[in-house]
Order: structure tokens, then C-alpha cells, then sequence
């Protein structure tokens, strides 16, 4: 389907869909539509549960997967040839994928690989004949960037979901799934994993409710407020840079450009400045609420709710009222 405006994932996550999937067809549908072209989804590797039906909702044309034994964990150098012969065949006008760890290697090689241009951290991409405008987000997340692309060749962008809200334009049918065939037998992975990392339990960047603790709070036994008010909440405990840095909790608690990118309903700030690498991990919550001693923190731009205060003070009060 030459000339399509093309998302691609893999992977299942919340929803039996992949990670990222409804925003990125969402704003590539916009596209779409705005360009006269088909919006086509690509998966690679098993199909997600959801997939068809969403594929449907969305203003998906035609839905095709790329299976083979090669793709089952997506390694980066079995993908980017898969993408490379898929896109020699298919001719897509652009190629858009969710950020997160494996796009970051696989978007660039792809890339390279089809002589275009490549944008990381897309929040917004429009047309203007055969020219993108692509939006990103720039200075860890502190503003924004508009890339002029133009030229031959089909240009790639890594979309950060978390910035966007999907907004689902019609009810559709569930769509087929088109095989396309692509020939993997000469691709060796280069990197092997020895052991992969294994996450346990509720991921953060799933949460619906946040409770982040900066160094506001002083001491690493003052965190177990952050804890114990997460818990009150039904929601999961993150933290700031620092915290992670000085070893008061490990990474998969830490918040920001470095750390999880999240879009909880409720993100609380506990002691958090508000620097725009904290900003760029929770900016996309639906509401910040923010507790900091002083009242010129830059984390009061960014809060729908704000409280000028001593955290250890406030805490203890605020467990006691969501526990109640």
C-alpha cells in the first residue's frame, strides 16, 4: 500500500494491546486524514490480542504483521532488516513508532538503512505537500522543536505516547491481518542477552496514581511517607533523580527523562524542584499535585493543585485522611 502513512509495534502490554499503540494510531490517523492517505498498522512478531478490533476503531486500512521465529524478543538487528525489506516493498510515505527502549535502537538503524531522516521524541507531526513538519520535544522535555523534512525516501519518527491523548474517531470493524513476507535467513543478532532483565509486579509507568518523592524530604527514612501515601491512594511510589542517585530506591522507581516516562490521572510531587528532566517523565499526568517548602519551586507551574508546606508535616496527615 505505497504511500501510507504506516505505525508500527509489537509487543502486548495493558489492554492486550502494545505499549503506545492507540495514542500513536491516533495521531498518525489525524495525519492521515489530513494528507489523503491510507493508515496502515504493521506488527511485528505474535499479534497482540486487541489488535484487530482496535485496528478497526481507529480508520486502520489495512492491518499487516511480519512473523517469524527470528522476531520473537524483537532484536534489533533481525527488526531493522524486517523493516528495511518491508518498507522497499511497501513504499510508506513515513514510518512512526512508540518510543521506549527498543525503538531508540531500532529507529535510527532504520533510518540509516533507508537514507532518511529520523526525529525522536515526536509530539506532533503534520504535512505540507511532501514536506513533515515534526514536533519534538527538546531540553529534556523544557520546549519544543519543529523539524522541517522534505526530500525522498521515507523519513522515521519515534512518538512520545505519553504526550498525546488518543482520541478514537470511529467505530469500526475488526480488520484481517495480512501476512507480509520478508526473507530473515541471512540476519545474525550481533548482541546476545545473557539474561534479560525480568520486571516483577505493576509497572510504573501503568500507574494511575503516582506519589514521587524528591529531596525534599530529607533523609531515606523520610521515603517511607512516600510509600505509605501511595499505598493509601491504591497507587505505586516513584521518585526523583537524586533519590536513585544517593540509593534511597532503585531505578524503577525514578521519574523523569532518565528514568519512566509516565501519564498517571494523579501524579504527586513530594519535595520535587519541578526541573524540566523530572517534568519530562510526568508532564502528561491529567493533574500534579504538588507539597514544596518553597513557594517560587518551578514544580508550581506545572501543578493543577499546590501546597506551600513541610512535607514531613503534611504527609503523615494526608495518609491519615486517604486512609480514612
Amino acid at each position: 500500500m505505497s504511500n501510507a502513512i504506516v505505525v508500527c509495534t509489537w509487543g502486548e502490554e495493558r489492554g492486550g494491546l502494545p505499549g503506545g499503540a492507540e495514542e500513536v494510531l491516533s495521531l498518525a490517523g489525524s495525519l492521515a486524514r489530513s494528507v489523503g492517505s491510507d493508515l496502515v498498522w504493521l506488527t511485528l512478531g505474535a499479534q497482540a490480542a486487541g489488535v484487530a478490533e482496535t485496528a478497526g476503531r481507529y480508520g486502520v486500512a489495512a492491518l499487516h504483521q511480519i512473523d517469524d521465529a527470528k522476531l520473537a524478543d524483537i532484536p534489533a538487528d533481525v527488526a531493522v532488516e524486517a523493516l528495511a525489506q518491508y518498507c522497499e516493498q511497501q513504499s510508506p510515505r513515513i514510518v512512526l513508532f512508540n518510543q521506549m527502549a527498543a525503538t531508540r535502537t531500532i529507529a535510527p538503524r532504520l533510518a540509516a538503512r533507508l537514507d532518511s531522516a529520523v526525529v525522536m521524541g515526536v509530539t506532533e507531526v503534520a504535512a505540507d505537500g511532501d514536506t513533515f513538519d515534526i514536533t519534538a520535544s527538546a531540553y529534556g522535555g523544557d520546549t519544543r522543536v519543529v523539524y522541517r523534512v522534505a526530500g525522498a525516501g521515507t523519513p522515521v519518527a519515534a512518538v512520545w505516547a505519553t504526550a498525546i491523548t488518543a482520541e478514537c474517531p470511529e467505530a469500526g470493524a475488526s480488520l484481517a491481518v495480512e501476512s507480509v513476507a520478508v526473507d530473515l535467513s541471512s540476519v545474525s543478532e550481533r548482541v546476545d542477552i545473557v539474561e534479560p532483565a525480568k520486571a516483577e509486579g505493576p509497572k510504573l509507568e501503568d500507574a494511575e496514581i503516582i506519589v514521587s518523592g524528591g529531596r525534599g524530604l530529607g533523609a531515606v527514612e523520610n521515603y517511607k511517607l512516600i510509600r505509605d501515601l501511595a499505598e493509601a491512594l491504591d497507587g505505586m511510589a516513584g521518585a526523583s533523580r537524586p533519590l536513585v542517585d544517593e540509593g534511597w530506591v532503585d531505578s524503577n522507581h525514578q521519574v523523569g527523562l532518565t528514568g519512566k516516562i509516565t501519564k498517571p490521572n494523579l501524579y504527586v510531587a513530594v519535595g520535587i524542584s519541578g526541573a524540566s528532566q523530572h517534568m519530562a517523565g510526568c508532564g502528561a499526568a491529567n493533574a500534579i499535585a504538588a507539597i514544596n517548602k518553597d513557594s517560587e519551586a518551578a514544580i508550581f507551574q506545572y501543578a493543577r493543585f499546590g501546597i506551600v508546606g513541610d512535607a514531613l508535616e503534611l504527609l503523615p496527615e494526608l495518609i491519615r485522611a486517604a486512609r480514612s
